[in-house]
């Protein structure tokens, strides 16, 4: 299978279906792309328009809709309601899972979260900065906060100390950087968690009753060090005022469309993250006792 992430952010147009497929029509310019193939749409120009059976579309093939606020940063997310045939089932085991069941996977999520931001740093500048040990005290539930000391000494590493970068979710420059590529990866892993018969709202950690995406947010966390590599890799021969144009749009996106090692077989993100969805959904059921969650850095 094909997975597109389409960026609609530049140039204006308007989007309808023809024929089972996304049209894409900006002047005498159209472009088509089969709506089986596609994974995630991105709109964040005003100029954009769509017709109702673009969104059902999307909808029906299991792709997910992201809109963007004024600024162009990701503010709405829409993905299907359905997406496995046991999904009834699969929500009953989510919605009734134990706690020890959602503290155990918390635990792995976290632990393979900080092994991966030590090998990023490790890769970057030969020194992992004490968190791949540091990922052996994460225990069931992370009580001791392990995720918090670690992301301190992380963010205090990943970038050259003449940026004096501080980590600012409301931020410009390299933050708004990291800010789409995370939402670009919370629509990706939310498309995954739907797939595998659970509802994205339902977390194992993130608890927020004005957040619907509570369990892609877990599920994403080991993930993220994809975007803060892209990011690191952007940046070289930028200033710290780089802003979010169409170069790094489109950077950070085929950053997401690398292929990864796993069970000797390269695979994409779409389908890894799909696994890692799968395999909680078999915690929940009793199934198994582990995440997949292969070393992506």
């Amino acid at each position: 299978m094909i997975d597109h992430i389409i960026d609609l952010s530049e140039d204006g147009g308007r989007l309808n279906i023809d024929l089972e497929r996304l049209a894409i029509i900006q002047g005498e310019k159209e472009t088509f792309i089969p709506l089986a193939e596609i994974a995630v749409v991105i709109v964040s120009n005003p100029a954009v328009s769509l017709t109702q059976p673009v969104l059902s579309g999307l909808m029906k093939h299991g792709a997910v809709f992201i809109t963007c606020d004024e600024k162009r940063m990701p503010i709405g997310m829409m993905y299907p309601l359905v997406g496995h045939h046991l999904q009834m089932e699969r929500l009953q085991y989510q919605i009734e899972s134990s706690l020890p069941i959602r503290k155990r996977a918390w635990q792995q999520i976290i632990k393979a979260k900080v092994q991966a931001q030590g090998r990023l740093l490790f890769e970057l500048y030969g020194d992992d900065r004490g968190l791949i040990p540091l990922a052996d005290r994460v225990q069931s539930g992370d009580p001791d906060n392990v995720e918090g000391l670690a992301s301190r000494k992380y963010w205090n590493f990943l970038f050259p100390a003449e940026y004096e970068f501080r980590r600012n979710p409301e931020g410009g420059g390299i933050n708004a950087l990291l800010n789409y590529g995370y939402a670009v990866l919370r629509g990706i892993t939310a498309r995954a968690i739907v797939s595998a018969g659970l509802n994205p709202s339902i977390g194992i950690h993130h608890h927020n009753r004005y957040n619907p995406f509570c369990l892609a947010d877990d599920l994403m966390e080991p993930y993220r060090p994809i975007v803060d590599f892209a990011v690191v890799q952007f940046m070289k021969g930028k200033d710290v005022f780089v802003e979010l144009n169409k170069d790094a749009k489109q950077f950070l996106i085929q950053s997401l469309l690398k292929k990864y090692k796993m069970d000797d077989e390269e695979r994409n993100l779409f389908d890894i993250t799909f696994r890692t969805a799968v395999s909680l959904a078999q915690m929940f059921e009793g199934k198994r006792k582990t995440l997949i969650l292969p070393e992506i850095v």
